[in-house]
C-alpha cells in the first residue's frame, strides 16, 4: 500500500459465515466492504456447525415461544429464497444435505407430542409421519416411538463457505496481527497493516469467540461476551443412509441431535449433540464417547456401530453477555462498541440468524447515513493474499 491510506464503507473483521454473509449482502449492495481473516474462512464456530436451519420448533418443546422465536421460524425460508438465487445474498452451490430434519420420540412420551404440535402455533411447521415414510434408521420393527417431520434445512457448510468466499474474492483478504493492528483515536477505529491504514466508515468486529481480544485492542470494554461451552461427539461408521434428527427426551430441549456427513475420503460420520453435547461439555473425552455409545446402542439397537471410530470435539459459542447463567440469546446481535464512535460488534448465535444480522448491519448504516459510495480500489490490498478455507472436523479429527 506504499503508506498509503484506503478508505472503505465498511471493514469486517473475522471470515466466518456471519462475516462472510454480511459481506455478500453489503457488496451486492453496493458497499464498499472488505474483510480481514486471520485463520482460514469459517474456522473454529462456523465450520464445526452440523448445518441445521432451523424454524425454531425445538424451542416450543419448552414453551420458550416468543419474539426471538418468531424471528428464528421465518429463517428457513429466507435461507430457501437465497438458494435458489432470489434472496439478498446469493447461495446458488451450496448444497443443500437435507429438506427435512425429523424429531422423534423413543417411546412413552406420544401424547405429549400429539397435543404440542397439534397447536395452533406450530401448525404447518410440523408433519405426522406414518411408517412408511419414516427416515431408514428408524423404520426397525424394534422401533415405537413417534416421528415427525420439521420443514427444516440442513445445508453443507464446507459448500456455504466455499460459495461466500468465490462470490466476492476480491474482497476477501488474509491479515497477520502479528504486523497489523487495531488502533482507535478520538473514537475513530483503523485497522493498520504494515503498508498502510485502512480507514472504514464502520468497523465490524465479526470474529466469534476473536470478538473478546479485538475489543480489548480498542480498549473497549461492552459489549461484553459470553462462552456457552458444548462438547460434540463424531462417530465415522459403515451405515449408508443419512439421518438428521432430534431426539425427544425427558428435557425440554432434545435429548440427542443427529446430524449426517461424510469425510473426504467418503465415509459417513454422525454428529452428535443436543443434552449429550451440552451437559457432557466439560466432561472427559473418552466418558463422554462412552455415553454416546450407550445412547445410540439404547437408541439404535438394531444398527451396528462395532467398527465405528469415535471423537469428540469441544467448542465454546460466542454469544452477547445474557442476564441470568448462561442463557441462550433469541437473536442476532449487534451492537456500538462502546467507546469507539465508528465501530460496531455482532454475534449471530446461531447459523441460522445470519440474514437478521446482516440485515442488522445494514439497517445500522443506513441509520447513520452510511450509504454506499463509490467503488473503492482494493489492489492495494493484494498483497496481503487470500486466507484459505477450513478444513471440516470430520476430516481433521478422522485423519
Amino acid at each position: 500500500m506504499g503508506g498509503q491510506l484506503l478508505h472503505t464503507d465498511i471493514a469486517i473483521i473475522g471470515g466466518g459465515i456471519a462475516g462472510l454473509w454480511t459481506l455478500n449482502q453489503l457488496r451486492d449492495r453496493g458497499y464498499n466492504a472488505v474483510l480481514f481473516e486471520h485463520k482460514a474462512l469459517g474456522s473454529d464456530q462456523t465450520i464445526s456447525s452440523q448445518g441445521m436451519i432451523h424454524g425454531g420448533v425445538k424451542y416450543a418443546l419448552s414453551g420458550a415461544w416468543n419474539t426471538g422465536s418468531e424471528t428464528v421460524s421465518a429463517m428457513p425460508a429466507h435461507w430457501r429464497a437465497c438458494l435458489q438465487g432470489e434472496g439478498k445474498v446469493d447461495l446458488r452451490g451450496c448444497r443443500v444435505l437435507s429438506e427435512g430434519f425429523y424429531l422423534w420420540s423413543a417411546g412413552g412420551l406420544q401424547s405429549r407430542l400429539t397435543s404440542l404440535f397439534a397447536s395452533k402455533l406450530l401448525r404447518g411447521k410440523v408433519e405426522k409421519l406414518i411408517l412408511p415414510d419414516y427416515p431408514a434408521a428408524l423404520q426397525s420393527p424394534q422401533f415405537k416411538g413417534q416421528v415427525y417431520r420439521l420443514a427444516d434445512l440442513v445445508i453443507d457448510v464446507p459448500s456455504l463457505v466455499a460459495t461466500l468466499a468465490e462470490r466476492q474474492r476480491e474482497a476477501i483478504f488474509q491479515i497477520d496481527w502479528a504486523t497489523a493492528r487495531l488502533q482507535c483515536d478520538r473514537g475513530q477505529a483503523t485497522l493498520v497493516l504494515p503498508a498502510g491504514r485502512v480507514i472504514p466508515g464502520r468497523l465490524l468486529l465479526c470474529a466469534g469467540a476473536g470478538n473478546e481480544e479485538l475489543m480489548a485492542a480498542l480498549d473497549a470494554a461492552a459489549p461484553r461476551m459470553q462462552r456457552r461451552p458444548l462438547q460434540q461427539v463424531l462417530v465415522k461408521h459403515h451405515y449408508p443412509e443419512p439421518f438428521y434428527g432430534h431426539c425427544l427426551g425427558n428435557n425440554s430441549s432434545p435429548r440427542l441431535t443427529i446430524s449426517s456427513h461424510h469425510c473426504s475420503t467418503g465415509e459417513p460420520v454422525w454428529y452428535l449433540g443436543g443434552d449429550l453435547a451440552t451437559s457432557g461439555a466439560d466432561e472427559e473425552p473418552q466418558r463422554l464417547v462412552e455415553r454416546a455409545q450407550t445412547e445410540l446402542a439404547q437408541l439404535f439397537p438394531w444398527l451396528d456401530f462395532g467398527r465405528s471410530q469415535w471423537h469428540s470435539l469441544r467448542l465454546d459459542r460466542a454469544e452477547p453477555l445474557q442476564a441470568g447463567a448462561l442463557r441462550r440469546p433469541d437473536s442476532a446481535f449487534v451492537g456500538r462498541v462502546e467507546g469507539v464512535d465508528n465501530a460496531l460488534v455482532a454475534w449471530p448465535t446461531k447459523l441460522t440468524l445470519c440474514p437478521d444480522l446482516a440485515d442488522s448491519v445494514e439497517q445500522l448504516l443506513r441509520a447513520d447515513n452510511i450509504l454506499p459510495g463509490n467503488k473503492t480500489d482494493l489492489e492495494p490490498l493484494s498483497q496481503l493474499g487470500h486466507p484459505p478455507l477450513a478444513t471440516p472436523c470430520w476430516d481433521t479429527l478422522f485423519q
